[in-house]
Formats: structure tokens, sequence, C-alpha cells
């Protein structure tokens, strides 16, 4: 079995084959750039690879309501060019095969949930904090969606006491994605936070909004399993951060072992790392072919 999949993201795409049981055999990767240059990379590499099925992960917002006119359309980006795109009809005007649709977030939690950190549990939440602040979530064995689908990465932050800082997020300023988000860790600090020092302070006001995020899902939600990934996560001394200030914020209200006494195994990093969003793409193209 050939399944494709792709991991679009607000700054690289990833398309890979993989098969059944999640392994990726081929992947390749390029900048996003304008969506007709950027479509045409990615139906070049999958025109010959005789896929029966592709699985699409990607930035948002998107349309995910089948009934509508533009299903398959990304929405309101700020991503020059890709507001109101329709990505999917292009694609399946290519190459005609079923497709699987989603954000690139919900793929992720849907691939660890298929073969990763959250693999045998029924429910979990997964968390990207790079570019951007984007959740996935999976609960009673299946993705959420609603409305549209979740945008848990644009909720209201309380501030940290000793943070001035106004915000980078171009629709809500101050929220979890203006607050944590690695654009916003750059604008606050003058560099990448890739260079700041594990024991700088950056990283405890980091902790603090996604502490907060994290507790509001588990009361929101209740996951069997928190799952943290993107870019400003490989910073892996926020995990215990984060941990401590989600206790401290549940102030032991979640009578649950996970929460008291087990959360070094309940908010943990991808099981599949890096590849989590691509996998979770396989994973969509895997159920729509099944669908």
């Amino acid at each position: 079995m050939r399944i494709g999949a792709i991991e679009a993201g607000g700054t690289k795409f990833v398309c890979g084959i993989g098969n059944e049981s999640g392994a990726i055999e081929d992947r390749v990767s390029f900048p996003t750039e304008h969506p007709e240059k950027t479509l045409g990379k990615v139906i070049d590499y999958f025109k010959d690879k005789q896929v029966e099925a592709i699985g699409v992960g990607t930035f948002g917002p998107i349309n995910i309501d089948r009934a509508s006119s533009k299903y398959g359309y990304v929405t309101t980006t700020p991503k020059p060019g890709w507001s109101d795109y329709p990505f999917l009809p292009t694609l399946k005007q290519a190459i005609d095969v079923p497709y699987g649709w989603d954000t690139d977030v919900n793929a992720a939690a849907y691939g660890e949930a298929t073969w990763g950190a959250a693999k045998g549990l029924d429910s979990c939440v997964y968390y990207t904090i790079g570019t951007g602040v984007g959740v996935g979530i999976y609960s009673e064995g299946k993705l959420v969606h609603g409305l549209v689908h979740p945008e848990g990465g644009h909720i209201l932050t309380r501030r940290h006491p000793e943070d001035p800082f106004e915000g980078a997020c171009p629709y809500h300023g101050d929220c979890l994605e203006g607050m944590a988000a690695g654009p916003a860790l750059e604008k606050r600090w003058k560099v990448k936070g890739g260079e700041l020092a594990p024991d700088h302070p950056a990283w405890e006001i980091e902790a603090f909004y996604i502490g907060q995020a994290v507790a509001g899902a588990i009361l929101m939600l209740s996951p069997k399993k928190i799952i943290l990934g993107g870019g400003v996560m490989h910073q892996m001394q926020l995990f215990p951060l984060i941990r401590a200030e989600v206790q401290r914020n549940l102030r032991g209200y979640v009578s649950a072992e996970a929460v008291l006494s087990q959360i070094d195994d309940y908010i943990v990093p991808p099981g599949l790392g890096d590849n989590a969003g691509l996998c979770g793409a396989l994973a969509l193209g895997l159920n729509a072919l099944k669908e």
C-alpha cells in the first residue's frame, strides 16, 4: 500500500510516501512560496508515485465543511497569496485519488494517536509551538472539528506579572500565539529563541503562558495525553517548567494521578518526533482510502 502525505506548513512543505504501518519510505521538502508555485512542486512530486490516496495536514485556517462550496480552501491566513485559495481542489484536479484533509495540528494529533505517544488511547491534545501556535484535538476516538476547527493558539491569556511585551499576533495582540510563539520570543528578546541560554528568564515566562493553556485544555477536554511539539519545544528545559505551571494552575482540583504524580508521562514531547505531522497526514490518507 502506497499512501501520499503532505505536511503543509507556513514555512515549508514536506511531502512523503508511506505505508499502512506508518513507515515513511520517501520524502522531499521545499519552502512554502506562492500557492501556484508550491502546489506545482507537490503535484510534480506525486504525479508518478502511484499513490492510492493522499492525506493533507495544512496550516490554516481552512474550510473543513464537506457541504461547503469552498471545502478544501485555505481561508483567512495572513500568508500572502494563500487566503481563499483552493488548495484541495487544485490537488484533486491534478491527481484523482481519495484525499484526507485537516489542519496540520489535527493531523499531528491523529498521527500521535495512531503510532505515537498517544497510541492505544482514545484522546489526546497536541500543541505545536513554533512559528505559530496550533492545537489539534483527538477525543473519544475521532478528531474534533465543530463550527470550523480548533484554534486554541488564539485563546486569551493572563499576563505574566513581569512581562511588559505587547504581543505579536496581528489579530489579537496578546493571545497565546502572540505571547508564546517563536516570533513573539524573538520580538520580545531581540534574538531567536534558540540563541537564549537554557536558564534565561525567557523560558519561565514562556512556560507561564503555555502552562495556562495546557491547564485550560485539561479542564475543558480532559484528554488522556498532552503532547507538546513544534520548534520552540525543542528547548527541552521547558517541559519541567510547563508541568510545574500546570500543577500550580490546577491546584490539585483534577483528581487524577496522571496530573498529580505522573505528570512527566502525561505532558510529553511527540512520540513521533518531527515526523508527527507527516505521519499524521499519512494516517489521514489511510482513513480517506478506507472511507
